[in-house]
């Protein structure tokens, strides 16, 4: 219906371009959606607002004026306006019913749209540090990534996803020196780890696993740095690395290294399986500098005078493309920066050829933004393509009391650790249902309650109470399915049109929360889904004596199915068939 009302617009506004009576040389852009409240209609559209301005006319006049000038199709009851200049469309209850029909027919494809046809997109996220096991920090950005990316590819946009691994730079060789000094201390050295370095229970078990594959090949006495030395303690890590390294020669601290660095990602890898996350590929920093990617986007920003040199650094000058002031990218003793990595990295998406460029961080990284679109356009790429959204961090509550987090203290939860103790349905919806840019409080005790307060729950239970009614009327199969979609204008219970009405809003929802980047719309959408069908299914007996009505209703309970089985498979989220 709605595709049908948008073609009768978009002709009507086209002929009055053609008499003159629309001074635009092309449609603007409006919307047609459900109204706030369903007294007011079906549809509405904010067309003759839209229009008010470059006609000269109220917006109140011009909705009148275009519905007097409307020809009603038939599947219309009536038409209204409303103040300001709304134009409200109420469909007649037939034509509310047919949706019935749509989603049976449909089946696992309702709620697909063709909007983002012919787009080509890169969405990067998590990209959390390889130095420990991911937590429920970063949970958050995984489920939300992982959502987008199957709304954006239900719209029909070709996605690949991505993992951006952080394999190279201090924190890294921090990691590497955490696991050394924990193998040493295996084979009795007394060396103490520094403070800032990583020492959670995990680096023990990296460092014994170490052990068990090269015994006591790395096993050589260092002369590490005391506080007495040095009082920052940063430069004595610093220290401690370069004595590490300088102890062990290049070939055995790389092999450290990489065994750190392989551990971790290995534990990342399968933990976002079991989270149900996946990635087309995952990207190596370090493959940046072992191919000169580096080298070559510094090369191209000094080729245009965007590169300087001070104080024995390098410099782009990104505060001339809008940044607060210029950034290091080669530091004094000629180390790339994580910043001359991002330019790099950045770079080379681009020259993928995508049409859009996602890039899911922390909230936490918001001064990046300016600095990275600064260096695309210096490198002559249109910054616009690039589309930074932020996640904020979301708060871990047991008991009522927040639990804190600390990756190199040790002192965290682990996602593993959530996902044992909840679930994976449960954590990935309860990170979807809030907006991603807004705080996030994880009650664990209301996620793994099962009534109707915990979300998920009660829209798995709305999904496995319509199964348990299909076991109770028997083998169901497609021929009294389309007995029951033939006969759906038996359906004449206000609570059935509503419900019918609120199915047939699924395909809008999803391109909205795809082109808004909001998950979190699909999931509120089921929500109410949800509560409309448990409403009616306590005021009608579904299984009636009567035939004909019988099969109606056990078609639209099969409509409602579908729509919470397709949008929870959207969000990540499984939908049991009994519980």
């Amino acid at each position: 219906m709605k595709q049908q009302l948008q073609t009768l617009l978009a002709t009507h506004v086209a002929r009055m371009i053609d008499r003159g009576e629309l001074p635009l040389a092309e449609p603007p852009a409006y919307v047609i959606e459900p109204p706030r409240n369903p007294e007011h209609g079906d549809l509405s559209t904010n067309l003759a607002m839209v229009l008010a301005k470059p006609c000269r006319k109220s917006p109140l006049e011009l909705a009148r004026t275009i519905v007097a000038a409307l020809e009603v199709p038939d599947f219309v009851e009536r038409i209204a306006v409303a103040p300001p200049g709304f134009i409200n469309f109420t469909l007649k209850s037939g034509a509310l019913l047919d949706v019935i029909a749509d989603i049976v027919d449909a089946d696992a494809r309702y709620g697909e749209t063709t909007q983002g046809a012919g787009s080509y997109v890169q969405i990067e996220f998590v990209s959390a540090n390889p130095t420990g096991p991911l937590h429920v920090g970063h949970g958050r950005g995984a489920a939300y990534g992982s959502a987008l990316t199957r709304l954006l590819r239900a719209t029909g946009a070709r996605v690949h996803a991505e993992y951006y691994v952080n394999d190279a730079g201090r924190q890294m060789d921090i990691l590497a020196l955490s696991v050394w000094l924990r193998y040493l201390q295996m084979h009795g050295m007394r060396v103490d780890l520094p403070d800032n370095a990583y020492r959670g229970e995990y680096i023990r078990d990296i460092a014994a696993a170490l052990a068990a594959r090269d015994g006591d090949r790395h096993l050589v006495m260092p002369a590490l740095p005391d506080a007495g030395e040095n009082d920052d303690a940063e430069a004595r890590l610093d220290a401690a690395i370069a004595i590490c390294r300088s102890s062990l020669g290049e070939e055995r601290y790389r092999a450290v290294h990489a065994w750190a660095c392989t551990s971790i990602l290995d534990g990342i890898r399968d933990d976002l399986a079991a989270f149900g996350v996946e990635f087309d590929q995952w990207y190596s920093e370090r493959s940046l500098s072992d191919t000169g990617r580096i080298a070559a986007a510094l090369d191209r920003l000094r080729a245009h005078g965007h590169v300087y040199v001070k104080d024995g650094a390098q410099w782009f000058a990104s505060s001339a493309f809008g940044d607060e002031k210029d950034r290091v990218v080669i530091r004094e003793n000629g180390a790339a920066t994580y910043f001359a990595s991002d330019i790099a990295y950045h770079a080379e998406k681009f020259e993928r050829g995508y049409t859009r460029v996602l890039d899911i961080w922390g909230a936490d990284h918001h001064g990046y933004i300016p600095r990275v679109k600064a260096a695309l356009a210096a490198l002559g790429e249109d910054p616009a393509r690039l589309e930074i959204l932020l996640v904020q961090f979301a708060a871990l509550y047991r008991g009522g009391e927040r639990v804190q987090m600390s990756t190199r203290s040790g002192e965290f939860v682990t996602l593993r650790e959530l996902l044992d103790e909840v679930g994976t349905d449960a954590a990935r919806f309860f990170y979807i249902m809030r907006r991603s840019d807004q705080h996030l409080d994880f009650d664990l005790d209301l996620a793994k309650s099962q009534s109707q307060d915990n979300p998920v729950y009660y829209l798995q239970y709305a999904h496995a109470r319509i199964c348990s009614i299909f076991r109770q009327a028997g083998q169901v199969d497609d021929t009294q399915l389309r007995q029951g979609v033939a006969a759906r204008a038996r359906l004449v219970e206000k609570r059935e049109q509503a419900l019918a009405a609120l199915l047939g809003r699924l395909p809008d929802v999803v391109a909205s929360a795809a082109r808004d980047r909001e998950p979190h719309q699909l999931a509120n959408y089921l929500r109410e889904v949800a509560v409309e069908f448990h409403a009616y299914y306590n005021a009608h007996k579904i299984l009636t004596p009567e035939p004909g009505l019988r099969a109606a209703r056990l078609a639209l309970c099969a409509a409602v199915r579908i729509v919470l089985a397709n949008g929870l498979r959207l969000l990540g989220v499984s939908a049991p068939t009994e519980m």
